[in-house]
């Protein structure tokens, strides 16, 4: 077990959708939270980052910052996705090696798998197959961030490991419909449909892939779970292991929002990967478990938006 009680602990990218939860999740463990700004602390200045770190050395850090986006910013900016975050992640790895830092977690992503791996997505499928082209730059970084943890703790025995977040939502999340992701999305189309009055709302494609979620405070906790009770080289997926189907994940946020008219399925767009569950079993394995049911954790995330998007 590592305790995190008394200890300093720095959370890189405490703004974002998870950056934002762990520091709510922190906030129980009697630690002191060391935070940085953009404006603070450039992660992609290696200088930089040694010397925040020096000066401050934490006992316990978090690697929750990332340049993030959908598909057209990742096939737009590629380079721009792959050189930022590399350059975040190394700076970051690096100088916690270099501070002495007692323990550290990476945090990826589920499109690190792929594109046809066998569901649900076991750890060890990584590096098995070709990755899903719009999201390659994005990936590729990712991986690397892995193997880095994965080498310092191989070459120099740091008490290094990585986790891997299926889909997340929950207060903080992104819900501009040019750029955000499904759920956050379909939150705000419903939420629009019902105050506009209109009759229908429309989704993309067939309505039949089938997506899982997890609710960003259930992904601070299993972070925090693998923080005190894990010490291996392999990464660990951090999911609820159920997924839905795009047309009842509609239907359930709909029947949330209040929006009573009709679901119309655009066929003519594309459905986009059939299936995308990761396997839990070795989190479950650990002890862990999602505590959010998924309606729950919508209407949550319904009223964050409503107070702080819809009606700001």
């Amino acid at each position: 077990m590592y305790s995190l009680a008394g200890k300093t602990v720095f959370v890189a990218g405490h703004r974002g959708l998870v950056g934002s939860a762990l520091v709510r999740r922190l906030a129980q463990e009697g630690c002191e939270i060391l935070t940085a700004t953009r404006a603070e602390l450039d992660l992609c200045d290696q200088a930089a980052v040694r010397a925040w770190m020096r000066d401050r050395r934490p006992d316990a850090v978090f690697v929750a910052a990332a340049k993030v986006g959908g598909i057209l910013a990742n096939v737009t900016y590629p380079a721009d996705f792959l050189y930022e975050n590399l350059m975040i992640e190394a700076n970051l790895i690096e100088a916690a090696f270099r501070e002495e830092v007692e323990k550290l977690l990476f945090l990826g992503s589920s499109c690190i798998y792929p594109k046809f791996a066998e569901q649900p997505i076991v750890e060890s499928s990584l590096l098995t197959g070709p990755l899903e082209p719009t999201n390659e730059w994005y990936a590729v970084a990712k991986i690397a961030g892995i193997k880095l943890c994965q080498a310092y703790r191989q070459q120099h025995g740091r008490d290094f490991i990585s986790a891997m977040p299926t889909n997340l939502y929950g207060p903080g999340d992104n819900f501009d419909l040019t750029s955000s992701h499904v759920l956050p999305a379909l939150i705000r189309k419903a939420h629009e449909a019902r105050r506009s009055g209109a009759k229908e709302m429309v989704i993309w494609g067939t309505g039949s892939p089938r997506r899982e979620f997890l609710h960003v405070d259930d992904c601070a906790d299993a972070c925090l779970h693998l923080m005190k009770t894990y010490s291996e080289a392999e990464h660990v997926n951090v999911g609820s292991g159920e997924d839905i189907p795009i047309y009842d994940l509609t239907r359930l946020v709909c029947d949330v929002v209040g929006f009573e008219g009709e679901i119309v399925r655009d066929t003519t767009k594309p459905d986009g990967t059939p299936r995308k569950l990761m396997s839990a079993d070795r989190l479950r394995g650990l002890g862990w478990a999602p505590k959010v049911p998924l309606r729950d954790g919508i209407a949550a995330t319904y009223d964050w938006f409503r107070q702080n998007v819809a009606d700001a």
